[in-house]
């Protein structure tokens, strides 16, 4: 695998600070933070909703 020693992780770190900068990084991060926050929400809401619909399938008279 790529990622097997320590100085790979290192060597990996420092292109994304050089291609990004120290300046976008952190806002970066935060927004791929929030972007998971939204992501959860949605799919917890997605599977509550889909709970709602498997009890309410009861027989038609």
């Amino acid at each position: 695998m790529f990622l097997r020693e320590p100085s790979h992780i290192l060597i990996l770190l420092i292109v994304i600070l050089v291609l990004f900068g120290a300046k976008r990084l952190p806002d970066s991060a935060r927004s791929l933070g929030r972007s998971m926050r939204i992501f959860k929400s949605e799919m917890k809401e997605l599977n509550t909703d889909e709970k709602k619909t498997e009890g309410d399938t009861s027989p038609e008279k």
